[in-house]
């Protein structure tokens, strides 16, 4: 079974979104809006299946990176969401919410050794 595939997303934290945004955009050509900026790929050479990965600053007040005292998370992309949980749980990794369904995909987010909150996500994008 496939594990992660790819990178999803960058979320960070900082003192003004907004101002960062419009500095990537500025400075470095990201093409931003209110959640970020997201760079569009190819899933494999001569393939027409797409993707996309999300880059995001958050509000440093924000609790979406909590129980995680992080300043990032990351998210992951998968490919079987509810298989890869079961396995993790078996593993002993914790898991700390159910498995969230949306047009765009599910998500679910877990802790690493260091207890870094990682995002999830199954992209509905297949």
């Amino acid at each position: 079974m496939k594990r992660v595939t790819g990178i999803g997303g960058i979320f960070f934290k900082c003192n003004d979104p907004e101002k960062v945004r419009q500095w990537y955009k500025t400075h470095l050509g990201f093409d931003t809006n209110e959640y970020g900026a997201k760079f569009d790929w190819a899933q494999k050479e001569g393939s027409a299946q797409e993707g996309y990965t999300l880059w995001t600053p958050f509000t440093e007040k924000t609790k979406y990176f909590e129980p995680s005292t992080k300043d990032f998370m990351i998210n992951y992309r998968v490919e079987d969401l509810e298989a890869l949980v079961v396995e993790l749980k078996k593993e002993g990794v914790t898991v700390l919410d159910n498995i969230e369904t949306y047009d765009y995909g599910k998500f679910v987010h877990i802790l690493d050794v260091e207890g870094n909150k990682i995002e999830l996500w199954e992209p509905a994008d297949k």
